[in-house]
C-alpha cells in the first residue's frame, strides 16, 4: 500500500493537523522505519550513484537535485535541520562529513549562517519504497547567535529537526545539553530532536563516560548517535576524498535522521498512532 506523506514531491508542505504536530512522537526503534543496510545492497548502490561522480561525492546547491534515470525516479521529502551546540564541538565538521566535504583541520568560528544541502536515498520498511531525503542543514556560530538577536529565530523558523552536538573531549558541552534543549527546542515540541556526540575517534580520552550517556538517554528519551571527526578516507591519488567510503562512515546518521523525520510526519499526518511519552522540558 502506498503511504501518504505530507512532504513527498520535494516541496515543503504544511503539517496536516497542527494539534497532532505539536505533540512529539516517541522516537521509533532503530531500523523499524528505514532499512538500515540497504545502501550497501546492489539496489542501494544503484540509487547512491546519483549523488556520486566517479566515487566522489557530488555537491548540491539549494536549487539543485540528483538526476535519476526514469526507471528509478523516486519522490523527494525535504527537511530543514538546525545544528546546535557550543563553539568548538564540531558542528561545521559534522555537516562537512555528511556532505562529503573536507573536514576543517583547524577550528574557525562560523560567521553568520551557513546552509548545506545533503541528499540521501533510503528504503522504507513498511512499504518497500525508496524515498530521496533532502536535508538542508543550518549551521550558525555561537558568537553570531549571541550577538544578533535575529539569528536564532531565523534558524528555528520552519525547522523540522534539531541536532544537538556535544564533544566527547569536552565535558562542559555535554553538561550544556539540557540548557541547549530548553533554549533552542523548548517551544517546538513537534520538532524532531537528536543528540550527536562528536570526536568519538578520541573516545579513549573521553570526558563523558558511558554511564552518563545511559543516564541522559533514560532521562530525555532522545536518540543519541556517535560520529568520528577524523578526515575522510582518500582515493588512490591520495588527495581526493573517497565518496563511497565517506557515505559508509555517516550512513547511520543520515538513516537516523530519515527515520525520525519520516516517523514524526507519519504520526502528524495521522497515518500512524501517536504513542508518545512526555519528555522532560
Amino acid at each position: 500500500m502506498r503511504l501518504k506523506h505530507p512532504r513527498l514531491g520535494g516541496r515543503r508542505a504544511p503539517r496536516p493537523d497542527a494539534s497532532r504536530a505539536e505533540v512529539m512522537a516517541r522516537p521509533p526503534a532503530p531500523g523499524s522505519v528505514i532499512v538500515p543496510d540497504w545502501h550497501e545492497s546492489a539496489e542501494g548502490k544503484e540509487y547512491l550513484a546519483c549523488i556520486l561522480r566517479k566515487n566522489r561525492r557530488r555537491v548540491f546547491g539549494l536549487l539543485e537535485r540528483p538526476v535519476l534515470p526514469p526507471p528509478v525516479a523516486i519522490d523527494t521529502a525535504s527537511y530543514k535541520i538546525f545544528v546546535s551546540g557550543k563553539s568548538g564541538v564540531g558542528k561545521t565538521a559534522l555537516v562537512a562529513k555528511l556532505a562529503g566535504l573536507e573536514v576543517p583541520v583547524i577550528h574557525h568560528e562560523t560567521t553568520g549562517i551557513q546552509t548545506t544541502v545533503v541528499f540521501w536515498p533510503a528504503k522504507l520498511q513498511a512499504s518497500d519504497r525508496v524515498v530521496m531525503f533532502r536535508f538542508e542543514f543550518w549551521d550558525c556560530g555561537e558568537s553570531a547567535l549571541k550577538k544578533f538577536d535575529h539569528m536564532l529565530p531565523a534558524c528555528k523558523e520552519k525547522t523540522d529537526a534539531f541536532l544537538f552536538l556535544f564533544s566527547f573531549t569536552d565535558r562542559a558541552s555535554f553538561e550544556d545539553l539540557p540548557g541547549q534543549l530548553a533554549r533552542v527546542a523548548g517551544e517546538a515540541p513537534g520538532v524532531v530532536r537528536m543528540v550527536i556526540g562528536s570526536k568519538f575517534d578520541q573516545y579513549m580520552h573521553t570526558d563523558v563516560p558511558e554511564r552518563d550517556l545511559t543516564a541522559f538517554r533514560q532521562a530525555w528519551g532522545l536518540p543519541l548517535l556517535r560520529v568520528k571527526s577524523v578526515p575522510g578516507r582518500r582515493l588512490a591519488d591520495g588527495r581526493t576524498l573517497d565518496g563511497r567510503a565517506g557515505l559508509a562512515d555517516i550512513a547511520h546518521v543520515l538513516n537516523g535522521l530519515a527515520e525520525q523525520l519520516w516517523h514524526q510526519d507519519q504520526v502528524a499526518a495521522g497515518v500512524l498512532p501517536n504513542t508518545s511519552e512526555n519528555t522532560p522540558s
